[in-house]
């Protein structure tokens, strides 16, 4: 119980139409409930009682101030209310809702990565193909999006193969980088069907681009993901997650068996797991080849090769 009890205040600190309390349940993995100035928390001890001392240091604030988004964000980081989705707390199970029913995850790490992006800004998804690091992140997006916990997906591949200098290839934008973002493409088709997916392109709710097109920009309320991260620069994965607003959540997914850049050049995304691992707020889940879901002989084909380059870990890439 909040005490005062005053109307005012209470909207102040529930947000419209209860949206602080959403975006606290989302990033905590808890339920809240309330009736007038009475809360009820439910979810394992550990976080029911984050979530309880948030909300009381929120209600002292919300007496003096007006609180919107950024405010219950910082609040969040502050209370450090990231921690509670570590190890040694059970991952609560997160299905998502879309367009072909429920999806939920399929083995522990699956689970423990749907968690991971549920209560994390910053997600790393790194592991062999197969394993539904891309899939995952866009069917959590477009929940986002459907819920309005967003009000845009940005959708970004590096475009390796081209260096990202497309312009000798033929076409405008869309042409010339489709290609290396038809993977992109093909999860939000089967998640909201053609026709959604071409309107809401022309809307630019959603937007497809190369990484290159993401310097200089600032991305508040969006979801975005970086697909195929194995082949950024170091440069270039600074610079996306620098570009992460309030409001925004992002899922960085990559196999670090497939890099094709250069020999001499070092992996962003390798660069990214020896510089941020122990960063609070940021996640990282690895899958294996038991994790993949595609045919059976994918799984073989990943421990064959995995075995190959644990005689030579050259072979991997730099």
């Amino acid at each position: 119980m909040l005490e005062p009890s005053e109307a005012e205040r209470l909207a102040n600190l529930n947000g419209p139409f209860d949206a602080h309390l959403r975006m606290i349940e989302l990033r905590l993995g808890v339920e809240i409930a309330n009736r007038g100035n009475v809360y009820r928390v439910i979810g394992p001890p550990p976080t029911v009682g984050k979530a309880e001392k948030l909300l009381r240091d929120l209600w002292r604030e919300a007496a003096d101030a007006t609180l919107d988004e950024p405010a219950i964000h910082l609040a969040l980081t502050q209370a450090d209310a990231d921690q509670s989705a570590s190890d040694d707390v059970e991952p609560q199970e997160v299905a998502i809702r879309v367009k072909r029913g429920m999806i939920r995850g399929r083995g522990a790490n699956q689970a423990k990565y749907l968690h991971a992006i549920a209560t994390h800004d910053i997600n790393f998804g790194i592991g062999p193909a197969g394993t539904g690091k891309t899939f995952l992140a866009v069917a959590s997006a477009v929940e986002a999006l459907n819920e309005t916990r967003v009000q845009r997906l940005v959708l970004v591949r590096p475009a390796v193969e081209a260096g990202e200098k497309l312009g000798f290839l033929p076409g405008d934008l869309s042409q010339k980088v489709d290609p290396y973002l038809r993977p992109l493409y093909d999860a939000l088709y089967e998640m909201l069907g053609v026709e959604k997916v071409v309107k809401l392109l022309e809307k630019n709710v959603i937007e497809v681009a190369p990484l290159a097109y993401m310097r200089g920009r600032t991305l508040n309320d969006a979801y975005v993901i970086l697909d195929e991260a194995q082949n950024t620069t170091i440069e270039q994965m600074k610079m996306f997650l620098t570009r992460i607003g309030y409001g925004s959540t992002a899922v960085v997914t990559g196999d670090l068996t497939q890099i094709d850049l250069p020999k001499h050049q070092k992996s962003g995304l390798r660069d990214a797991l020896d510089v941020l691992r122990d960063v609070n707020g940021i996640s990282f889940t690895f899958f294996e080849a038991r994790d993949v879901v595609r045919h059976p002989l994918v799984a073989r084909i990943v421990n064959a090769y995995e075995a190959r380059d644990a005689n030579t870990p050259d072979a991997a890439g730099a």
